[in-house]
């Protein structure tokens, strides 16, 4: 039996000292696809989607800003910062290079990052698939305000008391969907302190800047702007009406809101338009 397919690793400078990591699971076939993770998630969380993809395409998965391997400046959490890293990982992996489109997929907060950067790159975006998130104005369908939201986020103690606890409850969401990959997916999440207890790996400025351009997304302002086809996959509360924004959506019933995990075969064919 052939090994695991392995990715690279490799980094884009995006400004003086701030890189952005990505893992390249190479392919080929055009249009290249740019995969972006969700809130205090990594590239990792989508390797069930990538092992698919890399048989028809080129594909590429990012660590945003203060996430993953990815640098946490202090500042510069703006749509237009996170934006601009996207567009930054799509050429420098050569996504762009190759048919000068992309196509963009984001998870949850991913998803609003990739809406952001399908805006900006117009044209150049050749379709937008958002995974159960991007489409919500999160103040209103929340009901609560930003730093609410953020005291919302923490852990419960028992399950940061070691990363064999941290591990037993991600793998307790659905154990049948458990393996490597999530094992890989979930360590890289977390830090282990020397005393055995386990931290978020993505840093407290990165989270709380993460979280408020969440609430300062505009999804009808934004989703307007994509010249690309747009498809939602909707696990929770699927798209409301945005107005001229054109959205195919797709309803999944899941275990949770990890479509990567527990409905990868659906995330695949929809991201290439089947």
């Amino acid at each position: 039996m052939d090994a695991p397919l392995e990715p690279a690793g490799f980094v884009v400078e995006v400004g003086p000292g701030d890189r952005i990591h990505f893992l390249d699971w190479g392919g080929s076939g055009e249009p290249g696809v740019l995969l972006i993770h969700g809130l205090s998630n990594t590239a990792w969380s989508w390797a069930p989607v990538a092992r698919r993809l890399v048989a028809e395409r080129h594909v590429v998965a990012m660590d945003l800003r203060g996430h993953g391997l990815s640098d946490a400046p202090t500042g510069a959490y703006t749509g237009d910062d996170l934006a601009a890293d996207v567009i930054a990982a799509a050429e420098g992996s050569g996504l762009l290079n190759q048919a000068g489109t992309v196509v963009l997929a984001g998870h949850g907060f991913g998803a609003i990052v990739a809406a952001l950067a399908a805006a900006e790159l117009g044209p150049r975006c050749a379709r937008l698939a958002l995974v159960d998130g991007g489409w919500e104005n999160l103040a209103e369908t929340t009901g609560v305000d930003v730093d609410e939201f953020l005291r919302g986020l923490d852990e419960p103690p028992e399950v940061l008391a070691s990363l064999d606890a941290f591990l037993a409850d991600r793998r307790g969401y659905d154990p049948a969907t458990w393996d490597d990959d999530q094992d890989r997916a979930a360590r890289a999440t977390v830090v282990e302190t020397v005393a055995g207890r386990v931290v978020p790996a993505t840093r407290p400025h990165a989270l709380e800047a993460s979280v408020r351009a969440m609430f300062d997304y505009r999804p009808a302002e934004v989703l307007a702007r994509v010249t690309a086809p747009i498809v939602a996959l909707a696990a929770t509360s699927p798209p409301p009406d945005l107005g001229r924004v054109r959205i195919d959506v797709i309803r999944l019933s899941a275990v949770g809101h990890n479509l990567m995990r527990y409905r990868p075969d659906e995330v695949t064919a929809a991201i290439l338009g089947r």
